[in-house]
């Protein structure tokens, strides 16, 4: 199978071709001729946040909103700055537990806004599809509709990776989105977090503070045979900001404990969906239609 040199596509996941006898995917043949300018993203960041007097920073309690927080609150020292997390029902705990400490630590506001989320995670598992692209379209909208009701212009995010060319986007009703980790390196991201009180919890699949993500990467896993996260994380092998070797392994399929797929499916009321000897069984009488009605 062939394997980009560049980053970790490989035939399952993206077109590879040969390029100067070496195997190049399509993603890292457009980045090579469009590559970013590192400098030029940086100063537009720091120049933009500048006039940031008020913002809405969206914090789940992950290892990167965590350092949002803190540059925003101590590098760029916004001067009014509140902490808003959207719990869709299944945070762990830990991550609600890290987000209190370390904005009390960091002495910022801190709001959580609950919401169910079911029905988006429910059709995930069902449909073996990711749920992160659903769930943060929905979480970014709460928060921008909050962002108006509050009177802030600005909602700042912990993306390491930027819109295109910009660490920036324009939404409607006036608010600017703020992707504070534009082209952070993950080292440089784990040095913040040594400064403060965040403690690791262990979740399966890339993450610090989501109960779906793991089930949904073992389901996607058994039905395609790779993760739905290695574009992105291929992404930040590209562009440097994470080492190839930990790439690889965060893209292998996760090994999700029982009392956690028992939690998430009695949160999602799955009835009919079982585990056997690792794996994942649905009933062809669930869908994702009658899951959300609650009936066989």
């Amino acid at each position: 199978m062939l394997k980009c040199s560049l980053c970790i596509h490989d035939e399952r996941t993206a077109k590879i071709d040969i390029i100067d006898g070496k195997p190049v995917c399509r993603e890292c043949q457009l980045y090579l001729k469009h590559p970013f300018d590192r400098g030029k993203i940086r100063r537009e960041l720091d120049e933009l946040m500048e006039n940031v007097d008020r913002a809405v920073l969206a914090y789940s309690g992950g290892k990167d909103s965590v350092v949002a927080l803190y540059l925003a609150k101590e590098v760029y020292k916004v001067p009014e700055l509140e902490a808003v997390m959207i719990d869709h029902g299944l945070m762990a705990e830990e991550a609600i537990e890290n987000a209190e400490r370390i904005a009390e630590y960091l002495g910022v506001p801190f709001k959580v806004l609950r919401y169910d989320y079911s029905d988006i995670f429910r059709e995930a598992l069902l449909k073996a599809q990711s749920p992160c692209r659903a769930c943060s379209r929905r979480t970014i909208e709460k928060l921008r509709k909050y962002a108006l009701r509050n009177g802030y212009r600005y909602i700042i995010t912990g993306h390491e990776l930027p819109f295109g060319h910009h660490p920036y986007r324009l939404m409607k009703g006036g608010i600017t989105q703020i992707r504070l980790l534009s082209l952070m390196p993950e080292k440089e991201r784990f040095e913040i977090l040594k400064k403060l009180p965040f403690e690791f919890p262990e979740l399966p699949g890339y993450t610090t503070n989501c109960l779906i993500l793991g089930p949904a990467l073992q389901r996607y896993w058994e039905v395609h045979g790779h993760s739905f996260e290695h574009r992105r994380i291929a992404a930040l092998v590209r562009y440097g900001l994470m080492e190839r070797e930990k790439a690889e392994r965060e893209v292998q399929r996760p090994e999700v404990p029982g009392e956690q797929w028992e939690f998430v499916l009695r949160k999602l009321k799955l009835e009919g969906v079982r585990i056997e000897k690792g794996r994942v069984r649905i009933s062809p009488q669930i869908t994702p239609s009658s899951a959300r009605q609650g009936q066989p």
